[in-house]
């Protein structure tokens, strides 16, 4: 096993799979094993750094309990932890361990600088540099004595980094240093290496004054900070550069730019390391994407001479190699003489290059890519000391080749904070370029919605990026996001300077559109009705196209950067595919794609459906998290096409999915809207999708709906096995078991068992149904006998939700039990299960149920953290019931506290909002009102706290 501390602490296997850990507490306790790996560390320390100042009665018990709890998340295999009289050991070799790992690779990289070999400085400093994920020890930040180590760590870091900038500096990467430099400078005003090291790079690119500037920067902020003028070390490099000792040469003519380059830093990064291993190096992109921005910006960086080749305006590729000669100033023949006879200007090209250490920039290569590939050929297996750089909408094709594909700059998630969105490329580009037209605009939270809006809308492509922030000349923030629909209206006015087909959006798409066959757009339009991309099955399906023909269609497009394709999906940029919508319009074909794409998807959500009760449960929650968005595009279009059994039929395919996933909100809103479309009654042939819809529009508190009566009543109406099994536990939390108790629920199920045979999957959620009736009907022994039926049922077939649900219940039945050890054993398997869902629905019940049981062992602050995290899950979910059950849980935590006045304010912000209209939010709403009783008998009597509960 490796053990991660340099960011969150983590645990992996040899074969790369990460091993859960468990919740915070348990992941501090490792990371304060493993800062002493190999040693034993006392139980007093552990409950310091556990605990802190305070520890809660019976620490050592509950330290003991932690490290039971660690034994068990690790590999039984390898059980490393270890118990000794003076307290508790890891036996792992400490080179297994990230931290370790980082200071003895740190300290070979520093030997290895201080021997003049900067190569193997370089490559070992960079391989413990590697091994941060993010701030050291960030699991066990608040425990004693880890902020020493972890500031102990950082300053490692630092300095690691520092001699791995020196290395880079005596192997000459003056100009790829330059970025990274001053950010450590502006991080850390007070390191004089740093600043002296960006100093130093500055002078060697030929930019002294701003080498001076650092200087006199250095030189103010140390005397205003610390009162101290700049050490020994810095004052010699200030004189070097002043005596141009450090100055370097470089040679090249490169298109100057007006403005500044934003973002790209990684692909900068990328193509120099490219250039300094390959000799052909080719940057694809679609139009806009700043190929040729990129290619100039790197080239720049880049120690030699430069010479640049504008291609983009030759209308035939015959006059590429006589554009070559004219950038590098030279003629076909003398000033005197013509050019001898067969001598070609290839051949010129060739013994002026032969012996010339040199990087030459192709730029704009896909409308000439025949001939601009078989000059570069030639030239390059002529000269070997020659590079070539070039742009191009596709590859060049040649042997060797090293490709740097570009799309968009990077934009900010959903829910970014003014904050966060400032540090995305797309954000900050627009944000300069709208102040070169508008000086007073900032990003603000006013603004910065529709920023994001713009920036996602456009891909994060450059060029409509700059374009869209060109119009705040004359419209608003407000009003450029209002009219991205008609993106190609409003982005077609650009910079008079560059060529024509760079000055409107829809140029950039035309030109490309131009370069492509029949064939390629033909897939190209088609491929529009996809939304989120698609995999090679599905694009193949849905076009329709003979698969020979489609595929040599869609490589060409891939190669023509017309469509991406990255982890196995196919997608197009939005400015790429709502002109390629147009056409398919124009062709008269979008109708009879969009038939073909909800027939589709349709069958694969009913096909993903029955695997997601199965072990192949995580593989197809993360197949189906990858088709969200064509799935509920499907699902848009048959509503808004009046196409009522499709629509309902996909509201009960993705039932499951929806709530595994904790999609409620989204989910409901959709079956809204299908409702809509069916009316207050089921249509012949549609009662168990009618159901469905009912069950998922109910989950959001939506307003008045359609009944359905009882549990019973729903069943005994189906006239054929349910398609979606959901259907049975989504009835039982929307309209409660029957009212007969556990008998009932039996008598229910053997009815639904003659209808639909013998089903693992509905035994095992019967059995739990049995289960948790006679739990609350106090018959605790037949309870728990249900239950573990159910447990082996669910684990028979794999499925993972109803395995941790049942681990839940049986988890609250040990605790009534008075059994913690065994009731915390069912919560951490089936919070590990939770955690592999990803369900923030379910984690926030799991949560819940834990707190309760914590609750009733006393551990007031574990039952607190626990209903706080269950709150924060369940208010991001859109799950009122268990928003109300963990302020339901504060509240009791409060009350036996004995703060009265926090828990009536608890209780009653968990009456507000979506508890009526079904079963568990009637309960939950039923508890609260009888807790709120109970404080308020309390208040009058001024009695002293109780534990209470059930």
């Amino acid at each position: 096993m490796r053990f991660r501390i340099l960011g969150p602490t983590q645990v992996v296997l040899a074969d790369g799979r990460e091993v859960p850990v468990g919740g915070p507490r348990l992941r501090a306790l490792l990371a304060l094993l493993l800062l002493d790996a190999g040693r034993v560390v006392s139980a007093e320390r552990l409950i310091d750094g556990l605990y802190g100042e305070h520890p809660p009665r019976g620490a050592a018990n509950a330290l003991q309990s932690q490290v039971s709890r660690l034994r068990q998340a690790l590999p039984t295999e390898y059980d490393p932890v270890e118990f000794h009289p003076a307290g508790y050991r890891l036996a792992v070799d400490p080179d297994d361990v990230d931290a370790y790992r980082f200071e003895r690779l740190a300290e070979a990289g520093r030997r290895a600088l201080a021997d003049g070999d900067w190569h193997r400085a370089a490559t070992v400093l960079r391989e413990a540099l590697e091994l941060w994920r993010g701030p050291a020890l960030a699991d066990a930040i608040g425990a004693a004595g880890a902020p020493a180590q972890a500031a102990r760590l950082d300053e490692l870091r630092l300095a690691a980094i520092e001699d791995r900038v020196e290395a880079d500096l005596a192997l000459g990467a003056q100009s790829a240093l330059i970025a990274e430099l001053r950010e450590l400078v502006v991080a850390h005003p007070l390191r004089e290496r740093s600043r002296g090291q960006l100093m130093r790079a500055l002078a060697a690119l030929g930019r002294p004054a701003e080498a001076l500037a650092e200087f006199e920067d250095a030189r103010h902020t140390l005397a205003e900070q610390l009162g101290v003028d700049p050490s020994a070390e810095l004052a010699a490099v200030h004189l070097a550069v002043l005596r141009g000792e450090e100055r370097g040469s470089a040679e090249s003519v490169l298109p100057s730019q007006l403005t500044t380059f934003v973002g790209r830093e990684e692909e900068l990064k990328r193509v120099g390391d490219l250039l300094g291993d390959r000799r052909l190096v080719t940057l694809t992109g679609p139009g806009g994407a700043g190929k040729t921005r990129l290619a100039i910006e790197a080239a720049g960086r880049v120690d030699g001479e430069v010479r640049f080749v504008e291609l983009a305006g030759l209308a035939d590729g015959s006059d590429v190699p006589q554009a070559v000669l004219s950038a590098l100033g030279l003629r076909d023949a003398g000033l005197r003489a013509p050019a001898e006879s067969g001598w070609q200007t290839t051949d010129r090209l060739v013994e002026a290059l032969a012996e010339r250490r040199l990087l030459l920039v192709l730029d704009n290569c896909e409308h000439v890519l025949v001939d601009a590939a078989r000059l570069a050929a030639r030239l390059l297996s002529a000269c070997p000391a020659l590079r070539v750089l070039a742009t191009s909408r596709e590859p060049l094709g040649l042997a060797g080749e090293a490709l740097c594909p570009l799309s968009g700059l990077t934009v900010p998630p959903l829910g970014a904070s003014v904050l966060d969105a400032d540090e995305y490329a797309a954000v900050g580009l627009f944000a300069q370029r709208a102040a070169d037209v508008a000086p007073d605009f900032t990003v603000t939270p006013a603004n910065v919605e529709m920023v994001l809006r713009i920036c996602r809308s456009l891909d994060g492509l450059p060029l409509a990026i700059e374009l869209a922030a060109a119009r705040l000349r004359a419209l608003s923030v407000a009003e450029v996001a209002a009219r991205l629909d008609d993106r190609f209206r409003l982005l077609s006015t650009g910079n008079r300077a560059v060529s024509p087909r760079h000055r409107t959006l829809r140029a950039v798409v035309e030109w490309s559109w131009d370069l492509l066959d029949d064939a390629e757009r033909e897939v190209a339009r088609r491929l529009t009705v996809f939304a989120g991309g698609a995999t090679l099955e599905a694009a193949e399906r849905v076009c329709g196209l003979p698969t020979a023909e489609f595929v040599d269609a869609l490589t060409g497009l891939v190669d023509k950067s017309f469509v991406e394709m990255t982890g196995g999906r196919y997608r197009m940029l939005e400015t790429v595919r709502a002109f390629c919508a147009e056409r398919l319009a124009e062709a008269g074909e979008a109708d009879q794609l969009r038939r073909a794409h909800t027939a589709f998807f349709l069958e694969f959500a009913w096909t993903a459906s029955d695997h997601l009760r199965c072990a192949e449960q995580l593989h197809w929650l993360r197949r189906l998290d990858a088709e969200r968005d064509n799935l509920h595009a499907a699902l848009r279009r048959a509503t808004a096409a009046g196409e009522a059994s499709d629509a309902a039929g996909m509201v009960a395919a993705l039932s499951f999915y929806w709530w595994l996933r904790g999609m409620r909100g989204e989910g409901a809103r959709l079956a809204a809207d299908v409702l809509e479309l069916l009316g207050t009654e089921a249509p012949p042939g549609l009662g168990e999708e009618f159901a469905l819809c009912v069950y998922n529009a109910s989950l959001s508190g939506s307003g008045p709906l359609p009944s359905l009566g009882t549990q019973r009543s729903v069943i005994r109406s189906l006239d054929r096995p349910p398609r979606q099994p959901f259907l049975l536990y989504l009835s039982g939390i929307s309209t409660g078991p029957p009212s007969g108790g556990a008998e009932d629920v039996d008598e229910l199920m053997g009815e639904l068992r003659r209808l639909v045979g013998p089903d693992p999957w509905i035994n095992a959620l019967g059995a739990m149904g049995s289960g948790s009736a006679l739990m609350w009907s106090d018959q605790r022994d037949r309870a728990r006998a249900a239950l573990a039926t159910a447990l082996d049922g669910f684990r028979g077939t794999g499925d993972r939700w109803g395995t941790m649900i049942t681990l839940g219940a049986l988890g609250e039945l040990a605790a009534w039990q008075g059994d913690p050890e065994t009731a915390g054993a069912h919560m951490d398997e089936a919070m590990g299960l939770v955690e592999a869902l990803g369900s923030a629905v379910d984690q926030a019940d799991m949560l819940r149920t834990r707190g309760e049981i914590r609750l009733r062992a006393g551990d007031l602050a574990g039952a607190h953290d626990d209903f706080a995290g269950a709150l924060l899950l369940a208010q991001r979910s859109g799950a009122p019931e268990f928003v109300a059950s963990a302020r339901l849980g504060l509240a009791q935590v409060a009350r036996v506290r004995g703060d009265l006045a926090a828990a009536r304010r608890f209780c009653e912000e968990a009456l507000t909002g979506g508890l009526t209209g079904w079963y568990v939010g009637e309960a939950a709403r039923a508890e609260i009102i009888l807790v709120l009783t109970e404080i308020t008998e309390a208040e009058k009597a001024g009695a002293p706290p109780s534990a209470g509960g059930a």
